[in-house]
């Protein structure tokens, strides 16, 4: 692993803000800007990237084992010139006040079983007999076993929800379409209808013929 994924994974573990992360070196004697920050965060295949020194990374995590556990009585440790897998483990460990017990609860979450004598092989001096190195896989595994433990969710923005007023419709009164209808009489006149005279009623009217068939047909 990258000192540059290290940091970025721990970032986001807890979710620390920019601030917090200056906050983080400023504990172990490292002035940062805001601006390295962000170079030494962005993805390895991001053009403008920084790779984080080894001096940066373990002033870094000094900083992270003070902000968790307090700083010790006297100077701040020097921070290590060359890092490696296990430093990192060895830091993070005490950071987090990790006993052997507890690493190996944590990996077996990630399926890696492991005897308590092989994980104390990490935190040996290199010339011990017993001294083993720390492989990128199995720290990898160890920091996303940390952030399944100790992941801090971001906290979500609260929006409150406006108060929206609720205004009735004023009720329109029901029409009477009944009544509406307009009387046909006063939309059609017919011109050639002829008014009818007081005295039709006095006219004789007009006889019809009546024949018989008998009348009609004679030969």
């Amino acid at each position: 692993m990258t000192n540059n994924d290290v940091l970025r994974r721990l970032r986001y573990t807890f979710n620390f803000n920019d601030q917090k992360m200056i906050d983080l070196f400023n504990l172990a004697k490292l002035t940062v800007s805001r601006e390295q920050i962000s170079y030494w965060l962005k993805k390895e295949d991001d053009p403008q990237v920084v790779n984080c020194s080894d001096v940066q990374l373990a002033t870094f995590l000094n900083g992270l084992i003070i902000d968790k556990r307090g700083a010790r009585d006297g100077e701040t440790p020097p921070a290590e010139k060359r890092m490696n897998n296990n430093l990192v483990l060895n830091k993070l460990k005490i950071a987090l006040a990790l006993r052997a017990e507890d690493v190996l609860d944590m990996m077996s979450t990630s399926g890696i079983r492991m005897t308590k004598p092989e994980l104390s092989a990490f935190f040996r001096k290199p010339d011990h007999k017993h001294y083993r190195a720390c492989k990128d896989q199995f720290l990898r595994n160890f920091i996303q076993a940390i952030d399944t433990k100790y992941h801090v969710n971001r906290p979500e923005k609260f929006t409150p929800k406006r108060e929206v007023e609720t205004v009735k419709k004023a009720e329109l009164p029901k029409k009477d379409y009944q009544a509406a209808k307009p009387k046909v009489s006063k939309i059609y006149i017919n011109p050639n209808a002829t008014k009818a005279s007081p005295n039709d009623d006095d006219k004789p009217k007009r006889k019809v013929l009546k024949l018989k068939p008998s009348d009609i047909y004679k030969t």
